[in-house]
């Protein structure tokens, strides 16, 4: 072979060589059938589950769409947005890629979908990055136990379910009960560590199939009040197909997880996860997999076990971030025996039960505390929480069970007597109007003074008037230390022995 050969054929094999290793190809297939948002796509081989598909439609545009079922002739895959421009014999081309969203600090503030898209007119932004929507869990020693309590300003939850950093606390109950109230207040909450230049929590609220009209209402109250800008919403609303209700949990998990991989804490609200399983429902039956109980197809436990598991404390060799879910479950009738409550109630640590009897009582938060429970237990509490709060539990449950059986008669002793009157005035403090978050140093001392008798004196129409004299002297020159005593979890009972006089003379009735 002459020289001049020998030379061409070395750059040859050269740039071959370059090629292999900078190339990327995709396979093409064509759409074979498209109904009802999913589309049948045969002449791929090659796709991945959870892939992403692009859908070369007529306007020369693309749409997207996500592989899911993986047959031997054909890929069923779920069109994610204009399901309306794609027709029979389109051209199907592979990513190589799986679904991701945008995060960063800018994305805080912002209304955006599960495909990162931002939805509320805003500029994009510069600082961005991408997190994948699907992600393992961490591993069990990438994790420690829920020691740091996530102050929620509730008092009813604060006191009773307290709820730690890295915790899954249920919210569950039957429709208009107050759900999504407590878990707005709960993102207000968080507000006062920002305003107060503590380490903060970052907020994620995921809507799925909420009215729009609904979703501006808590956009509107969260930009009123200062909370928008440590929160981002995730908006799947009821007008979307049922592949954005489905991907928007994981979405929202993605957001949140940029801040605890960061070293923050972060807070998610998926409001809720009965309409994503709905959606998951659709979507697998139009797949034509088999249907198992109450039609939700076999897989339908893995479907938020994988999404809840995420939220975790994380080791100190990681930063010691913490991602707390609080998810939220509807109920028909109060049945908590159903499908998904159960499976939901499973995974989680603990539930807060909101009661239709209670709410139309005027109980709000209408929790019921026989049925919520935390399993984190006191862990997430502070020491001087866990003794104040041990003996209002047990003055709620005796309340409870000498209330059942008094209805029946009228001849009472004067100890029964005493015991329904400090539990009726126990019910009364533990009412709170929404959007009015308390600060820990509050929520302990309205508690030690009620479970230590000095509200006794006060009927229990004017409870909340002289509760709120009482506390509104935390301020005052002698008790401003206190107040950052109890917030720092320093506090004991000793100090608070303080306002034993002040329960008694602030304000008389």
């Amino acid at each position: 072979m002459s020289k001049r050969k020998t030379l061409k054929a070395n750059v040859i094999n050269r740039a071959r060589e370059n090629y292999k290793n900078t190339s990327w190809t995709s396979e093409v297939g064509y759409v074979r059938s498209v109904a009802d948002g999913i589309i049948k796509v045969s002449g791929i081989r090659r796709a991945a589950a959870g892939e992403l598909l692009r859908v070369w439609v007529q306007s020369g545009d693309f749409v997207i769409a996500l592989a899911l079922n993986l047959e031997k002739d054909e890929v069923g895959a779920v069109v994610l947005g204009r399901d309306y421009e794609v027709r029979q014999g389109d051209l199907v081309t592979t990513t190589d890629s799986l679904m991701s969203i945008t995060v960063g600090p800018d994305v805080a503030g912002r209304v955006i979908d599960p495909l990162g898209r931002f939805l509320d007119g805003g500029p994009t932004g510069n600082n961005l990055d991408r997190n994948p929507l699907e992600r393992n869990a961490p591993g069990i020693l990438d994790r420690r136990s829920v020691h740091e309590p996530l102050h929620t300003g509730v008092k009813v939850v604060d006191s009773l379910t307290p709820i730690g950093r890295g915790q899954r606390e249920l919210i569950i109950g039957d429709r208009q009960v107050g759900k999504t109230t407590l878990a707005v207040d709960t993102i207000l909450r968080q507000g006062q560590d920002h305003l107060e230049g503590r380490p903060g929590v970052y907020c994620v609220y995921v809507s799925i199939g909420q009215k729009r009209s609904t979703l501006v209402q808590i956009v509107q109250s969260l930009r009123r009040r200062g909370a928008l800008g440590y929160t981002t919403v995730v908006a799947a609303t009821a007008s979307e197909p049922a592949s954005l209700l489905y991907l928007a949990p994981y979405a929202g998990a993605a957001v949140a997880e940029y801040y605890r991989d960061r070293g923050d804490h972060s807070l998610i609200v998926y409001d809720d996860l009965s309409k994503q399983a709905v959606a998951y429902r659709e979507m697998s039956l139009l797949l034509r997999r088999p249907p198992g109980r109450e039609a939700h197809p076999g897989d339908v436990f893995y479907l938020h076990s994988r999404l809840l598991e995420r939220s975790a404390k994380l080791a100190d060799h990681l930063g010691g971030g913490s991602l707390t879910a609080l998810p939220i479950v509807e109920t028909q009738a109060g049945d908590v025996s159903a499908y998904i409550p159960t499976n939901v109630i499973s995974i989680t640590d603990g539930q807060i039960f909101l009661e239709t009897e209670l709410f139309y009582r005027g109980v709000r938060p209408a929790m019921n505390p026989g049925l919520s429970v935390s399993r984190v237990g006191s862990a997430a509490q502070t020491a001087l929480m866990k003794k104040i709060s041990g003996s209002l539990k047990l003055e709620l449950a005796q309340f409870r069970e000498v209330a059942a059986f008094s209805q029946f008669g009228s001849d009472l002793d004067d100890a029964t007597r005493r015991l329904l009157a400090r539990g009726a005035r126990l019910t009364e403090l533990l009412k709170q109007r929404s959007a009015t978050p308390y600060d820990p140093a509050e929520v302990a001392c309205s508690i030690y003074l009620a479970t230590r008798g000095h509200f006794d004196d006060c009927g229990p129409e004017d409870l909340t008037q002289l509760e709120g004299t009482t506390l509104d002297t935390l301020d005052s020159g002698s008790l401003v230390g206190l107040r950052e005593l109890v917030a720092a979890g320093g506090a004991s009972l000793e100090d608070l022995e303080v306002l034993s006089l002040l329960g008694r003379s602030t304000l008389v009735i």
